[in-house]
């Protein structure tokens, strides 16, 4: 007996109790093969013991589910117990040890869960970054190329780890490292096909192809918050309000005959209904400003809208009222601020369109389907429309659906300053993560139903509640102010004061100037209030302040050393405490466990750098090829040396010679020390950094050739302070050569605003200098008249100068249709100045032609 004791010790999931639940996931046959694993392997199944059929906490130590979509999932993880995908199971068995929980959640933050990840040839710091990257969000990282890997990120083919994928055959996508970059910044998980190799299709060079969705987004029954037909009273069985109280609240405004049919759904799906939200296990409401509301969400209660129990009748399978924005009850006033937008959208279909549609009329805004010069927000799911140009040309914000879904989720409006939300990926449509994201329990509770000094459903009966305290929460979640006469203020019960007879204070009284007290009792203004609390809490606070004087004195002694705590981290202290950061280290690398390469990665010693005293903006230069320039980088940035691709922060601008890239012409603006590339071989060669003076650009011949002096240039530009193009407004057409990104970086680097023109009406406005003093960069005053479009001479170009000087005209102002060299001279020079050479005009295209 004491053997088969002893084997069951032996065996792997001999702590664990579980419970499975079943889901369109993870199919009956499904979970019953997981159930045999689990018990073969020693583990005890909890769901036995309920005789309910929800899942006892008290009993459990793993619930095994492909969703978040449960009833018990919040409780579960306030509880800390382990909410785990049935993969965990397998990988468990597979290693002989329990995987880490957390790289197998079902929870949709985790994007990257049951991701293993391996790099290949991408550079040293780049895998540091990576692997980082794909641990916080949920993955595994594998040093070396497994049959657990699902990706391998690369630059090329040629890497020895890609070869044994394609000899093996192995189940596994090659990716570039631009998808992990965009899934981090996104933050979701985005489809690789645009990223695989051997040919990924953002290296094309086809930019402006149409962008295919192929993902098809499931939003069904979740689109609206009106369901359109009530579900039917069927012979079909359906259990998924078995066991639980449902109330339908009177803010639904549904007739008796609807009242009724729900009623008998509710039934026929194993539930009961009740009037009294106190005795009810849900729900069911349209607006959340109601008492009914707040009582059941201070209680933990489901609350959901008519849309989600439609939703739950149909499918037959529980989901969380929360997992999708409009299955929750909307806000009878908006979200403040909302009002103010008009907003249309692009690159959606089908239940993606009408889903944001609806979910920006939710917040509070005014949607548009076609979209005109009021509109303040562009939501899209790419770049690519004739909606896009117009926002463009019209100075409308342009933005993905994260944006319209995190403020209403964090019931926040969301900066647009924010990457997430104005950048698009390459050669993907975003449509295909429409829906992913939930409602924040948190800022709804915050906002909706704060914890207030007396509970609602702290065994009070229906209507004890005092009637102007529900009106002052109305008010306060509405977002309106809260008068004097309404305030009635509760005091809270301190753990260690003796209890008070009655809870609630009343005020019999006209209201005085607040004291230092902020409790007011019965009228006596001066009566000294108890210590009893104060003195419980110094005392708490001493125990707590003693507990954390070992720590406080060690980061007292980190601090004062150099580099500090931020600079370096803590020092090693022993020999053990090294031993421990190196178990914890191993113990992240779940998958990679027991590999040399992982032992070596893990006792790697990062090398410390110098502060960047030298910001390099590096143009015509020819770097070396493949992961040497990563290299020659690193060793730069090693001796202080950041070679930046930002001119707005570049100090040094190394070239070749005088030339008329875009990255010379925009750094010029900002006045760098202007070196010559040699400065970075000789670097390179003698490991260390140069001095610049020996190494200042002298091109006498490029300045012949371009007609400007570049030490006169830099002294401009040290005066403009990049502000040469201060108040003009300049338009570019779009077939321009270089591109009308190029010339609109050159433009705003010199501190003008720049407009794409593709003469639509409206599209060319009054300059902002009017009425403006005159800038110290010496602008003449009467240059605010003048509005400029740049332009080249192809047949589609030239057809918009008549369109371009109508316009202008129409506006008050005087155009000049200029020739795109007028506004690199301007920007070399740094220097002003309009010569009628520089005028485009219709009869000297003419004259070319006939000439």
């Amino acid at each position: 007996m004491d053997g088969g004791e002893e084997n069951a010790e032996q065996l792997l999931f001999s702590q664990i109790n579980f419970h499975i639940i079943s889901s369109e996931s993870l199919k009956p046959s499904d979970a019953q093969t997981i159930h045999k694993k689990l018990v073969d392997n020693g583990a005890q199944d909890s769901s036995q013991k309920s005789t309910t059929g929800k899942i006892s906490l008290d009993d459990v130590s793993h619930i095994i589910s492909a969703t978040s979509d449960f009833p018990e999932y919040d409780a579960a993880i306030d509880a800390l117990k382990s909410v785990v995908k049935p993969e965990w199971v397998t990988a468990s068995i597979a290693k002989g040890r329990l995987a880490n929980p957390r790289s197998y959640s079902p929870d949709p933050r985790l994007f990257f869960s049951g991701l293993v990840l391996c790099c290949a040839d991408i550079p040293e710091g780049d895998k540091d970054a990576v692997m980082g990257g794909v641990l916080a969000t949920g993955g595994l990282y594998s040093s070396s190329v497994t049959k657990m890997v699902t990706h391998i990120v690369a630059l090329t083919m040629d890497h020895d780890k890609c070869q044994t994928v394609l000899k093996k055959d192995l189940t596994c996508k090659i990716v570039l490292p631009h998808w992990f970059d965009d899934c981090l910044r996104i933050g979701k998980r985005l489809d690789e096909d645009p990223y695989l190799l051997p040919d990924p299709e953002i290296l094309r060079g086809k930019p402006h192809e149409p962008i295919i969705d192929t993902k098809k987004v499931d939003l069904q029954g979740a689109t609206s918050v009106q369901p359109p037909d009530p579900p039917r009273v069927g012979t079909r069985q359906i259990d998924v309000f078995k066991g639980k109280r449902i109330m339908l609240n009177n803010d639904l405004k549904i007739s008796s005959h609807l009242r009724g049919t729900l009623e008998d759904l509710i039934d026929q799906g194993g539930g009961t209904t009740t009037g009294s939200v106190h005795k009810a296990d849900v729900l069911i409401c349209h607006y959340r400003e109601t008492s009914e509301y707040r009582t059941a969400s201070r209680a933990g209660k489901e609350v959901g809208n008519l849309t989600w129990l439609y939703y739950l009748t149909t499918h037959n399978t529980w989901t969380s009222p929360m997992r999708r924005l409009l299955h929750y009850p909307i806000s009878q006033y908006g979200l403040p601020g909302f009002d103010k937008f008009r907003i249309s959208l692009s690159n959606y279909n089908g239940e993606a369109r009408v889903y944001l549609e609806n979910l920006a009329i939710a917040a509070g805004g005014a949607f548009t389907k076609t979209m005109k010069e009021d509109n303040t927000h562009l939501i899209t799911a790419h770049q690519h429309s004739e909606k896009c140009d117009a926002a463009r040309e019209w100075n409308i914000n342009m933005v993905n659906h994260l944006w319209l879904e995190d403020s209403y989720a964090k019931w926040q409006i969301q900066t647009l300053s924010n990457p997430r939300y104005t950048y698009f990926p390459p050669r993907t449509n975003l449509s295909g993560i429409v829906g992913q994201t939930q409602i924040d329990r948190h800022a709804v509770e915050r906002h909706f139903f704060p914890p207030s000094s007396i509970e609602e459903s702290e065994n009070l009966e229906p209507g004890q509640l005092n009637a102007r305290r529900l009106q002052q929460l109305d008010r306060h979640n509405s977002g309106l102010p809260v008068t004097s006469s309404e305030f009635i203020p509760y005091r809270t019960q301190d753990e260690n004061e003796t209890p008070r007879a009655s809870k609630m204070h009343k005020l019999n009284g006209p209201l005085r100037t607040p004291a230092a007290s902020r409790i007011v009792i019965d009228g006596k203004e001066n009566e000294t209030p108890s210590t009893n609390s104060s003195r419980g809490a110094k005392d708490r606070a001493a125990a707590k302040l003693h507990d954390q004087a070992a720590d406080i004195a060690l980061y007292e002694k980190e601090r004062k050393r150099v580099g500090g705590v931020i600079f370096g981290g803590r020092r090693k202290i022993s020999d053990d405490a090294g031993s421990n950061d190196s178990r914890k280290r191993s113990s992240s690398r779940d998958e990679g466990a027991g590999t040399d390469e992982d032992t070596r990665d893990a006792k790697r010693a990062k090398k410390s750098r110098q502060p960047a005293v030298m910001r390099l903006l590096v143009t015509g230069y020819q770097w070396a090829p493949g992961k040497k320039e990563a290299e020659d980088k690193s060793r730069l940035r090693d001796h202080g040396i950041l070679v930046t691709q930002d001119p707005t922060h570049c100090t040094h601008l190394a070239a070749p010679n005088l030339l008329r890239t875009r990255k010379f012409i925009c750094a010029l603006a900002y006045a760098p020390v202007v070196i010559s590339s040699q400065y970075v071989d000789d670097c390179l060669a003698k490991d260390k950094r140069l001095e610049t003076e020996d190494y200042l650009l002298t091109d006498p011949d490029g300045e012949q050739k371009h007609g400007f002096q570049l030490s006169e240039s830099l002294n401009r530009a040290k005066n403009h302070r990049g502000r040469l193009l201060r108040g003009m407004t300049i338009y570019c057409t779009e077939a321009v050569k270089g591109g009308f990104d190029t010339y609109k970086a050159i433009i705003e680097s010199n501190g003008g605003r720049c407009f794409l023109y593709k003469a639509r009406a409206g599209s060319v406005t009054a300059s902002r200098a009017a009425g403006q003093d005159e800038d110290s960069n010496g602008v003449a005053e009467d240059e605010s008249k003048y509005l400029y479009l740049v332009s080249g001479t192809s047949p589609a170009e030239v057809a918009l100068w008549s369109k371009f000087r109508s316009m202008v005209q129409g506006a008050g102002q005087v155009p000049r249709i200029a020739e795109t060299d007028w506004l690199l001279h301007t920007a070399l020079r740094q220097e002003l100045h309009w010569n009628d050479r520089c005028e485009l005009k219709e009869e000297h295209i003419s004259d070319v032609k006939n000439g």
